[in-house]
């Protein structure tokens, strides 16, 4: 092999590696925005309001909010990415049983719970499995992924809903199951990787160095970047790599530091905001263009589709212009261009511009969680910089639960819906 064809090939691996990952982790967010359309039909089904059977919806976000740190800090722990995806496994199959044979509402919400704690754990797993790509190629392909099955679910929902009935709407996660073997075989690979890195280890010490491939004195592993380091979806201000002489806190400890530190409770609290207008108008948007065109649920959730999925991809463009913009306007453009949505999509007359608000929301909670996550760990040492970034992302799933339950809320006491 030549010294040319390596690095081809390096990158022929991480991008299949990327695609499957992307694979495991598309369905698994189908099922937030996946019932959507089907909810109506579903609160018939079940003799229910419109406003109870929304609850399917933010069922799904709280079981991911709760599933995401129990399966890494359980089956993560102990046997690695591959046990994540095992038991994530079962719970969604498990789920998706219940959801289907579920007589009343109560279970299919319990069913939609559990579903969505193996969907928070297939995803982890694809992040963790990601994370062994240092250029962050992989990464990206598998946030792109998760995107774009949040975004194209209002249309893969509205279609099985009609073509097999509302329950298939509920269940989308299960065709992450299709990509269990290749994926579990990825796993096993990188837990061997990682068996031999740690035999390694007394002899890299004897050595005075690293071995090939192992993280240096400083670096993080799991795929975070050094602290300095841009990495990529954060902006940067050109500030020089600094050395970590912060105490270490032990990881079981309560992170009253980080929830402390007034950079990490900024980002968070306006990645709250940002994912709850934008999985509220996942809820809502979808009905005022019904609503204005006299559309189906087939055809509605095909624009709807479109118009998030465009927002999701141009949010690049966002990441692209952060270090420019600098942190403050930065975070003036998110919270603005997230008001902007919610007013477009609640009170337009017409549905392009519902469509354009319901795209904005979209660019914004994309763009704002990679470059949020960057501002949120920014001031913190690196021991602390993985517990805040879970933390981070337990915002973005409160306001994945919270924003449908409102706008249910509001469509039932507010008629500017």
């Amino acid at each position: 092999m030549t010294t040319l064809s390596a690095p081809l090939e390096a990158r022929g691996t991480a991008a299949r590696s990327g695609l499957l990952l992307a694979a495991l982790a598309a369905p698994a967010a189908m099922g937030v925005s996946g019932p959507s359309l089907a909810l109506p039909e579903a609160a018939r089904a079940l003799a229910v309001t419109p406003a109870a059977a929304a609850w399917l919806m933010t069922a799904f976000g709280l079981g991911m909010a709760v599933g995401t740190p129990l399966l890494s800090a359980t089956a993560g722990r102990r046997n690695g990415a591959a046990g994540v995806v095992r038991a994530a496994a079962v719970l969604v199959a498990l789920g998706a049983l219940l959801t289907l044979l579920a007589p009343g509402l109560p279970l299919a919400i319990a069913g939609r719970a559990l579903e969505a704690a193996g969907a928070a754990g297939l995803n982890v797993a694809a992040f963790q499995l990601a994370g062994r790509d240092r250029t962050g190629r992989t990464p990206g392909l598998v946030a792109i992924g998760s995107a774009a099955g949040g975004t194209v679910g209002l249309f893969a929902g509205a279609a099985v809903a009609g073509a097999l009935g509302w329950r298939a709407a509920l269940v989308l996660p299960l065709l992450s199951l299709l990509t269990l073997r290749p994926v579990l075989s990825l796993a096993s690979e990188a837990r061997a990787d990682e068996a031999g890195a740690d035999e390694a280890g007394p002899d890299e010490a004897r050595a005075g160095g690293p071995t090939r491939g192992e993280p240096t004195r400083g670096e993080p592993t799991g795929g975070e970047p050094t602290r300095g380091e841009p990495t990529g979806t954060e902006p940067t201000g050109g500030e020089p790599p600094r050395r970590d002489d912060t105490p270490r806190t032990p990881a079981s400890s309560l992170p009253l530091d980080i929830l402390r530190d007034r950079r990490f409770l900024a980002a968070a609290a306006l990645m709250l905001a940002l994912s709850t207008v934008n999985f509220g108008l996942m809820y809502a948007a979808p009905r005022r263009v019904a609503t204005l065109t006299g559309w189906g649920p087939v055809e509605t959730g095909a624009f709807a589709s479109v118009a998030a999925l465009a927002g999701a991809l141009l949010s690049w463009q966002l990441v692209r212009a952060a270090p420019s913009l600098g942190p403050a306007r930065l975070r003036a453009v998110l919270a603005l261009g997230s008001a902007v949505a919610l007013v477009l999509a609640v009170s337009a007359p017409w549905p392009v511009a519902v469509l354009v608000g319901s795209g904005t929301s979209a660019l914004v909670t994309a763009g704002g969680q990679g470059l949020l996550t960057g501002a949120a760990t920014g001031g913190l040492p690196a021991a602390r910089q993985g517990l805040a970034i879970g933390l981070f992302n337990l915002a973005f799933l409160i306001g994945v639960a919270a924003g449908p339950a409102l706008a249910a809320f509001a469509d039932q006491t507010v008629q500017f819906i």
